[in-house]
């Protein structure tokens, strides 16, 4: 894994606006895409404690935009660890052009605020303490 997840993805004319360049809201899904394929990958257990209960909800996120991405560009989304509390977590993530020598060029920074949490015995969430085997997985992907 090194020291980011990766979710690499092939801009499609889906992915873009009128003008040609890639709508801003598609950089906040490639977010939660990296995010669940991360969960996917790394802790299958977390996914199956979804059945009984534990959600991770965003509660915030934004994306600050350098540069335009049109279609077919190759992107590369890095997620990182931010900060990590006991029940809320800090996630960063780096979009990355792939360049046509092997290059790279930064195209965009993110940020997204996570919970977890549980239905409490009125049904109501409350949070929730992060599961041990996603904290050990997520310091293996610490922010710089």
């Amino acid at each position: 894994m090194g020291d980011a997840y990766e979710y690499r993805h092939i801009v499609t004319i889906e992915d873009t606006d009128l003008l040609g360049n890639v709508n801003y809201v598609n950089y906040i899904r490639w977010q939660g895409r990296a995010r669940e394929l991360f969960l996917r990958d790394y802790t299958p257990d977390v996914v199956a404690g979804f059945a009984d209960g534990v959600r991770l909800l965003t509660v915030s996120c934004h994306c600050d935009y350098l540069r335009e991405l049109r279609v077919f560009d190759e992107v590369v989304v890095r997620m990182r660890q931010g900060e990590l509390g006991q029940t809320q977590s800090v996630m960063t993530f780096e979009y990355w052009r792939q360049l046509p020598d092997g290059g790279e060029e930064l195209v965009a920074t993110g940020e997204q605020r996570i919970a977890c949490v549980t239905a409490g015995a009125d049904g109501h969430l409350v949070p929730a303490r992060f599961p041990e085997s996603m904290r050990r997985v997520l310091s293996q992907v610490q922010s710089r």
